[in-house]
Formats: C-alpha cells, structure tokens, sequence
C-alpha cells in the first residue's frame, strides 16, 4: 500500500474508534451502540489499531538516505 493510503486508513480508524467508543460508553447517544460494552471494546481498538499505523507510517525512517 501506498504510504498515505495507510495514513488515510489510520486516521479513518482513529476517527470512527472514537465515535464507536463514545456510544459505548453512553457519552453519545443516537444508535443501537449507546451504553453497548461491545462498541466500547471495538471503539478501543479500532483507535489503538489507527494509532499503530500512524505512527509506524509517519515515523522518521532512520538508516535509510
């Protein structure tokens, strides 16, 4: 993959993990997913997973000219 395709794809996940965390933890309502721990769970990750990828991909790569 292309280096900002995987940008684009951390920051969607990044962005959806939150919304999908915020209706788990029943701070954002309006969805079958308010007050669901499920969403909450899935929210986590999909952040922790966007974060990864980002960070891997923006990182500086050293060693390399």
């Amino acid at each position: 993959m292309t280096r900002w395709l995987v940008v684009a794809l951390g920051v969607v996940l990044v962005l959806i993990g939150a919304v999908w965390t915020l209706q788990g933890a029943n701070l954002l309502g309006g969805s079958f997913m308010t007050g669901s721990r499920t969403w909450l769970v899935i929210g986590l990750v999909a952040v922790v997973v966007g974060v990864t990828l980002l960070l891997r991909t923006l990182r500086p790569r050293s060693g390399r000219r």
